[in-house]
């Protein structure tokens, strides 16, 4: 295989070496293109270009494959628990059984928020969007932890950053949650497990017992797995460039959920879910609505088919399907919009339109049926969906610093005005 590539600008030959990841990706360096060229390269969105190296998640969207610290979504989803997840996001390998014990007891230890933080909850009005409340609630961690604002941190600091963030984020979204219904809020009970915690805080009212049913402690389990990193998507790569001024993890993650909050990232589960409602209110005529989506002169677009990276089908949807069907016939709800999205896939995947472009179902498109099954309003998917891809962008905000990365720093290509004099007031015509 070539060590290098050669680019030809002006008539002048470089050579640029290549790279070759442990599943034979294949990049051209840059890095002295400038330098030695004056050129530099055009992506816009990135959508071509490598800002890192990672050795964190494996994804092939041609073959449908996701895999974290090498081993398959499918048998993470299928096996582990999501603080095993996490700790294998973040320390690099599976933790064994007095390190996994370790793990959680750390985590336990940090889920109560201090109780200022209710103030900060009280001075929001009625009405204000969970995604909003959880970008302030997590940047201003670093308020209440001002040793997490040094750059040069203790190992114990560090990890203690880790541990806080991982045990306060369901707490801080169960607050956002129980503030939007007016109830007051319920505090950690540590002798549950973490997902287990987290619905209890959701869900439970001061006055009334709450039954913590296994399928939707497992489905969010699973959700909360099929979350936890993606590589260099938006949301990510936002963190990695915030962390890359020295900014404090904190602020960095508060920085991902702000970006995640967009509809075309971590807000696709809602536009699923307006989406089946619109089709039943309209007559639940699946076949009318697929003639919309694929009439290019109709502004309809199908909502969780397809993906940016898949170009096969998302590993994530097959798993997440059948954890749906599980909930709602162990709930017994029969929701309308289950069969429509069924109908939807159904069709959809015999459809040539569909399947010559790949259009294949995606992980938004069930996940949102999910959660409102459990009880969560639309609102609050993408509180969840942040929930899920912590550990995620925790791992990449380590990774980041631990290989010294410099500050990000994108180019451009000007496209205004050349230099012009400036016109005093009187004179401008």
């Amino acid at each position: 295989m070539a060590s290098h590539a050669k680019i030809i600008i002006d008539e002048k030959e470089i050579e640029l070496p290549t790279i070759v990841g442990t599943e034979n990706e294949i990049g051209v360096d840059i890095s002295d293109l400038r330098s030695k060229t004056g050129a530099i390269t055009l992506d816009v969105g990135y959508k071509n270009s490598g800002s890192t190296t990672s050795a964190i998640t494996y994804l092939d969207g041609e073959q449908g494959i996701l895999r974290h610290r090498g081993y398959a979504i499918e048998e993470l989803a299928s096996n582990a628990t999501f603080l095993e997840v996490a700790y294998l996001l973040i320390n690099g390998e599976l933790p064994k059984n007095e390190e996994l014990t370790a793990f959680e007891t750390n985590i336990s230890r940090h889920t109560l928020v201090n109780e200022d933080m209710k103030n900060i909850f009280n001075a929001w009005p009625t009405g204000s969007h969970p995604m909003g409340q959880l970008i302030a609630m997590i940047s201003s961690l670093s308020s209440f932890y001002p040793e997490s604002l040094e750059t040069n941190q203790t190992e114990h600091t560090k990890q203690l950053n880790v541990f806080r963030l991982l045990a306060k984020m369901p707490t801080i979204c169960a607050m956002i949650y129980k503030k939007s219904l007016g109830h007051p809020f319920v505090y950690p009970q540590n002798k549950l497990d973490y997902v287990s915690n987290f619905l209890n805080m959701s869900f439970k009212h001061v006055t009334e017992d709450y039954t913590i049913e296994p399928v939707m402690v497992d489905a969010l389990n699973k959700l909360l797995i099929l979350h936890a990193d993606h590589e260099q998507n938006c949301s990510t790569s936002t963190v990695r460039l915030v962390g890359s001024s020295n900014a404090n993890l904190y602020a960095s993650i508060g920085a991902g959920v702000a970006a995640l909050w967009g509809p075309l990232h971590g807000g696709a589960n809602q536009e699923v879910i307006e989406m089946l409602e619109r089709i039943k209110n309209d007559g639940g005529d699946v076949s009318k609505w697929i003639d919309k989506a694929k009439d290019k002169n109709d502004s309809f677009r199908l909502m969780g088919f397809g993906h940016r990276v898949y170009k096969n089908f998302d590993p994530r949807a097959k798993i997440i399907k059948k954890a749906c069907d599980e909930v709602l016939n162990k709930l017994g709800i029969n929701d309308p919009t289950l069969e429509i999205a069924k109908k939807l896939e159904e069709n959809a995947l015999k459809d040539p339109y569909f399947i010559e472009r790949k259009l294949f179902p995606n992980v938004d498109f069930y996940s949102g049926i999910i959660y409102r099954a459990m009880g969560f309003p639309v609102e609050m998917f993408t509180v969840l969906f942040a929930l899920g891809r912590l550990p995620g962008w925790i791992a990449q905000f380590n990774e980041l610093r631990s290989q010294k990365q410099p500050i990000g720093r994108p180019r451009q290509i000007y496209t205004g005005y050349t230099f012009r004099h400036f016109v005093k007031r009187g004179d401008r015509k």
